[in-house]
């Protein structure tokens, strides 16, 4: 038996469940076929039961914080089983919650793995039944998972990835993360909070090397500060496990080698797409070391056949995913007016204690491009609200084109970052200028208060600092 569709999406997490919906809004005949959870990645194993993880680690840091603020407790303690135990139930929450949107739009949902026949034609596996599905239009959303070197694999017990770090059975006294991008910083900042003695190394001879190096310089002081031990241009070379531990062989940035013992070790270093089950061969479509190919529209190059999210490459973020699946739908729908993609205002946020987010170019990244800048900075020791909140370490920065004003990157550490960054995102959106965003009334007292003084400082006008 074949069903026939206007559109299949091959997914369903983040950017496949959205783009079904968008392309059922338009009036397309849509079926989502996914392998395992509704919701993928994200919603089950990644942002964010990870996000409900470090809400129980955050809550942690505050009890022993109590007497700050007027309070007293007596012994407080955790339940590790419960922190993880609480995770997943949001997870499935949302996974359901998910489930319910495909009925409520009418969205049919197919249970199985699917490979391409040939464009536009699909079989689906499942329980061991085959069954054929054809539809004029195709979109491949089906993620990416932890990437792994022939010296580093992760064995599920000692050697995790980030499903393991996420459900793990105890604290482990000695953890090692291999990779200091967001996820591996994530989850050392989680075990570390919690008690774990952690130590990350990275390659990069900073830590969240993507970010602008001064945020990166803030970052390492704070996770130093929190008793994190920082390897930076190092790389881990082998891990063997030994009973009940791993050892590492690390190779230091001056070449020295040297050998340590851990609990357990998460490997974080990047992800590669899932792509191949997909018989992409067959229906002509072109990938590049792990990723389909495609253009500023999230065309393949095969009539009809689109690729979103993580599988079609970086940045790899969910709500880089969702709008992809929008922009896809639409391009399929004939929608006139569309914006093509463009990564450069995509914000990127990395829930760490504290906080990190960004978005545009950093302040090297826009001189290497030939711009002349303004850059402004304001710390949070500045702000009212930042110190009543009792998290007054932290900085907001502003990198501007020094002659046409416009906003070409900020750049963010500290508390409730990752909620402030959009208001730089909507005015990158909008190509707000330096001029429209110091007209910008911001609410006192407020941490977003600060968002409008680093605009200020970058033309020497700053009125708090």
């Amino acid at each position: 038996m074949t069903q026939s569709f206007d559109t299949i999406v091959i997914g369903g997490g983040p950017g496949g469940y959205v783009a079904a919906i968008r392309c059922t809004q338009l009036g397309l005949k849509t079926a989502v076929i996914e392998r395992e959870n509704m919701g993928g990645i994200c919603l089950n194993w990644g942002c964010i039961p990870t996000k409900a993880l470090l809400r129980s680690s955050e809550i942690w840091h505050l009890l022993h914080r109590l007497k700050e603020f007027g309070f007293e407790a007596d012994n407080p303690r955790f339940n590790f089983g419960a922190i993880i135990q609480r995770s997943r139930k949001v997870a499935a929450q949302l996974s359901n919650g998910v489930k319910f949107l495909m009925k409520k739009h009418k969205v049919t949902v197919i249970d199985g793995e699917a490979k391409f026949s040939a464009p536009g034609q699909l079989t689906v596996t499942h329980k061991g039944a085959t069954a054929q599905a054809t539809a004029k239009s195709i979109i491949i959303a089906t993620g990416a998972r932890a990437r792994e070197l022939p010296h580093l694999k992760a064995d599920g017990t000692l050697i995790w990835t980030y499903r393991e770090a996420m459900v793990a059975e105890a604290l482990p006294k000695r953890l090692l993360v291999i990779g200091s991008g967001a996820i591996g910083i994530e989850f050392a900042s989680f075990y570390r909070t919690l008690g774990s003695e952690v130590t990350v190394v990275e390659v990069m001879d900073r830590v969240l090397p993507v970010e602008d190096e001064e945020i990166s310089q803030l970052a390492a002081k704070a996770f130093i500060k929190q008793g994190m031990t920082l390897m930076l241009g190092a790389s881990v070379e082998a891990l063997e496990p030994k009973g009940q531990t791993v050892s590492a062989r690390i190779k230091l940035k001056d070449g020295k080698i040297e050998n340590q013992e851990f609990d357990r070790a998460i490997l974080a270093i990047g992800i590669t797409g899932n792509t191949e089950t997909l018989a992409l061969d067959k229906a002509g479509i072109k990938t590049d070391r792990g990723h389909i190919v495609i253009n500023e529209w999230c065309e393949t190059g095969v009539p009809g056949h689109y690729a979103i999210g993580d599988v079609a490459g970086a940045p790899w973020l969910a709500h880089k995913a969702m709008h992809e699946g929008v922009l896809a739908a639409e391009r399929i729908a004939g929608v006139k007016g569309l914006h093509p993609m463009d990564v450069s205002k995509i914000p990127g946020c990395t829930y760490c204690w504290p906080q990190v987010a960004s978005v545009g170019l950093t302040e090297a990244k826009a001189k290497a491009a030939g711009h002349k800048v303004k850059v402004g900075r304001f710390p949070f020791i500045g702000n009212g609200k930042a110190i009543a909140l009792g998290d007054s370490e932290g900085l907001v920065k502003t990198v501007f084109d020094a002659d046409t004003g416009e906003l070409l990157g900020a750049h963010m550490i500290g508390a409730e970052v990752t909620e402030l960054i959009q208001g730089y995102g909507i005015a990158r959106t909008l190509e707000a200028t330096e001029a429209d965003l110091m007209a910008t009334i911001f609410p006192h007292p407020t941490l977003s208060e600060m968002m409008h003084e680093a605009v200020l400082d970058a033309y020497g006008k700053a009125l708090h600092i």
